[in-house]
């Protein structure tokens, strides 16, 4: 059920050392109104819609299927929230969650905490944070990280999620400002990466910079607050647990962030436990190139569940297979964590994910004839 797309051997390394162990699972969520722009993502239909992501996530993934939401799901172009899979998996598994707010214009109405962060503006600003915001996220991050892996032990691990809508093109944003190759090879929730776009947003925001800028003031001119507390937490977690960053290009971006810290600040970052983990959708969508993004960042594997919908009975799920959704909510990564905890297979996770789904339709009977 898991395929390693590469540094192999560190990668097989990481699955022996944690298979059979039950993980904790942060979710950070944080806002840039980057996502506003029309059609720069498909996790929300509207603008509007896109404004409440987030939180709507949060309180599924939390709360599972409830009568009177207080955020209900958005409706999407196409397919179902990857928070269906999140919220099947850690039901099941009875996964530890924290969600954690790193900047949300809306708190979230579950229980949370909140880490005095702030939504970011649009990166073509070049001004998307203060810097002594992004220095505050990044000490609570550290502080987060350690408290978590004090909870999972040296023997578990840590996996840390997102949600930013908006946030592969922030993640491109700090990718080219960390001087990778991107270009072409990030993902999206379109079927067809809108590379062309994507582009021209980060190229307006990269020209109000004078490169190179140390690794936080680069979030702050054009990245999101959840990067720098997702960085914060890994650094500290992998010193005393093993840590699974959850998505795929948002976390690719985190780990292109955690080495750039290292370099800055001449710290040792224990590489070994840290490993990225997402979809199958996400890294052979032919649309993008996430492996050879992958690739470019020393150190960190990358690992994908092989999970499908192609035989789903349920069109909201088909549709992943025709490139719509991918990921988020650490989807990806939560799979492969059922996969090491107890073993599942397509079976079971098909199975947990569409049980859901009905109880879900069941309560919202409409849901039954829109795509969402």
């Amino acid at each position: 059920m898991l395929q390693l797309h590469t540094q192999p051997i560190p990668a097989q390394q990481w699955l022996a050392k944690y298979r059979g162990k039950l993980p904790v699972f942060a979710c950070v969520l944080g806002f840039t109104q980057t996502c506003l722009i029309p059609g720069i993502s498909a996790a929300g239909k509207t603008p509007a819609d896109r404004q409440y992501t987030a939180i709507a996530d949060a309180e599924f993934l939390v709360n599972g299927v409830q009568p009177h939401p207080d955020y209900p799901l958005p409706p999407l172009i196409a397919g179902a929230s990857p928070v269906y899979i999140s919220r099947a998996i850690v039901a099941a598994l009875a996964l530890p969650v924290y969600i954690f707010n790193a900047g949300l214009p809306t708190p979230p109405t579950i229980p949370h905490i909140d880490l005095g962060g702030m939504p970011a503006t649009c990166l073509t600003t070049g001004a998307a944070l203060p810097l002594a915001t992004v220095e505050r996220l990044y000490q609570q991050g550290l502080h987060w990280g350690a408290k978590l892996a004090a909870e999972v032990g040296a023997d578990s691990y840590l996996i840390v999620g997102e949600c930013v809508v908006g946030g592969t093109t922030t993640a491109l944003s700090l990718l080219r400002g960390l001087g990778i190759d991107a270009l072409g090879k990030v993902n999206s929730s379109h079927p067809v990466c809108n590379h062309q776009q994507k582009a021209e947003i980060v190229d307006r925001g990269l020209s109000q910079l004078a490169l190179p800028l140390s690794p936080l003031a680069l979030v702050a001119a054009i990245g999101d607050p959840m990067q720098i507390v997702v960085a914060g937490m890994a650094i500290a977690a992998s010193r005393s647990c093993g840590v699974l960053l959850a998505g795929g290009t948002q976390m690719l971006a985190v780990a292109a962030l955690i080495h750039a810290i290292g370099i800055e600040e001449g710290m040792e970052i224990h590489t070994a436990q840290i490993v990225v983990g997402t979809t199958a959708w996400v890294a052979t969508d032919r649309s993008g190139d996430t492996v050879a993004l992958a690739r470019s960042i020393p150190s960190i594997p990358l690992i994908a569940t092989q999970l499908s919908f192609a035989n789903s009975q349920y069109s909201q799920l088909q549709v992943y297979e025709q490139g719509f959704v991918k990921e988020g909510v650490g989807a990806g990564g939560l799979a492969i964590a059922a996969s090491l905890y107890r073993g599942w297979g397509q079976a079971e996770l098909l199975d947990s994910i569409e049980q859901l789904l009905a109880e879900s339709q069941s309560v919202y009977p409409a849901t039954k004839k829109i795509i969402y």
